[in-house]
């Protein structure tokens, strides 16, 4: 079992409420993935104004993945096609044992080559 740490990064020109949001959507989407667990993780207080006492998780995603089956590769990959999907100038955090890579909507080639190596580095064993 392997957790990893997603952390959205809303566009810093829009209110916490949107990255709160997002989050939101994104541990919706991931949870459709063959994960062990998708959970929403308490990193910050509250922006003012925020409804319920739900603890602000403010972009915070914790995942945890089986050592097989290709699923690390899935889960960077759904990331990557959320983050396309997006309008804003949003950015995503993975960290695996201490090791973090940011994903953002831009796309070149030395980015891929970065996630591919990321890739490589925390699949271990897994095909796919």
């Amino acid at each position: 079992m392997v957790d990893v740490r997603v952390l959205v990064e809303p566009d810093p020109e829009l209110g916490p409420e949107v990255g709160d949001r997002l989050t939101r959507q994104l541990r919706h989407e991931l949870a459709e993935l063959d994960l062990e667990s998708v959970k929403l993780a308490a990193v910050g207080t509250a922006p003012d104004g925020a409804k319920g006492t739900d603890p602000v998780t403010l972009g915070a995603i914790i995942v945890a993945l089986s050592a097989s089956g290709g699923v690390f590769t899935a889960l960077v990959e759904t990331l990557r096609d959320w983050l396309g999907r997006q309008s804003g100038r949003h950015r995503v955090s993975v960290t695996i044992d201490g090791d973090t890579i940011e994903l953002d909507r831009a796309s070149s080639r030395q980015q891929q080559a970065l996630m591919d190596a990321f890739i490589r580095r925390h699949a271990g064993g897994q095909s796919g």
